[in-house]
């Protein structure tokens, strides 16, 4: 019999941990969570770059552990994640010091590496939450990345050149943006995102900066799902 899926629901992928290495000479720690090889092809891979540190933000943050917990399975997504310099999650700590989104481009830069050289993904989406857009728009712009997801973006760090160069670029940028955001509310991102009128913006209605809640979690792994894997639609809720 089907069961429900709940927060802790953990369906079947081929799970590893991975280390990676910057520029620098730190090693970062991660984990690859892989469809199962009997379930086919993998339809893309989604490499995801955490909320802030300082705040508890890590490769472990809610929707992203789901994501790795469901999406392999639910959807054939490969996800990768890691904890930037200087974070920590259950897997343990990155080398390094926290350096407020700048020295982490280093290590944006290492993981799409990463991905392409040693996991030899084919499709690469980059996720970003939070503290995490801002990595994503300012330094994950590698031409083999097929596309930018960004939730909750709070354009703390985002110069108006990142913009420009994404207004500039064909690849689409997907925002999917808080009613309740106490960062960057509906109305401000608008503002905000004025010189990038290609980008897709959408306004969650309800929701808040952390999308606390399984209709949220479903809602954001669905949207993953529409770039990456649309074939996969509608996501289950029983498993």
């Amino acid at each position: 019999m089907a069961e429900l899926i709940r927060p802790s629901t953990v369906l079947p992928a081929e799970r590893h941990p991975i280390t990676i290495v910057t520029e620098d000479g730190l090693k970062l720690i991660g984990e690859v969570a892989t469809p199962l090889a009997s379930t086919g092809a993998i339809a893309g891979s989604l490499l995801c770059l955490h909320p802030n540190p300082a705040g508890g933000g890590m490769m472990d943050s809610h929707i992203y552990k789901k994501a790795a917990n469901r999406l392999p399975a639910m959807a054939g997504i490969q996800v990768i994640r890691f904890n930037t310099r200087g974070t920590t999650s259950d897997a343990g700590t990155s080398e390094g010091i926290f350096d407020n989104g700048q020295a982490e481009e280093v290590d944006v830069v290492a993981a799409i590496n990463y991905c392409f050289d040693e996991l030899s993904v084919k499709k690469l989406w980059i996720i970003g939450w939070s503290f995490g857009t801002d990595l994503a728009l300012r330094y994950a712009k590698d031409p083999r990345i097929a596309g930018l997801i960004l939730l909750s973006p709070p354009m703390q760090r985002t110069k108006d050149s990142d913009l420009e160069y994404w207004q500039k670029d064909s690849r689409p940028v997907i925002a999917f943006v808080p009613e309740h955001d106490e960062y960057l509310n509906p109305i401000q991102a608008a503002l905000r995102f004025k010189s990038f009128p290609r980008l897709n913006l959408n306004p969650v209605a309800g929701a808040k900066h952390l999308w606390v809640g399984e209709p949220f979690v479903h809602l954001i792994l669905s949207e993953i799902t529409a770039q990456i894997a649309p074939e996969a639609l509608p996501l289950p809720t029983e498993y």
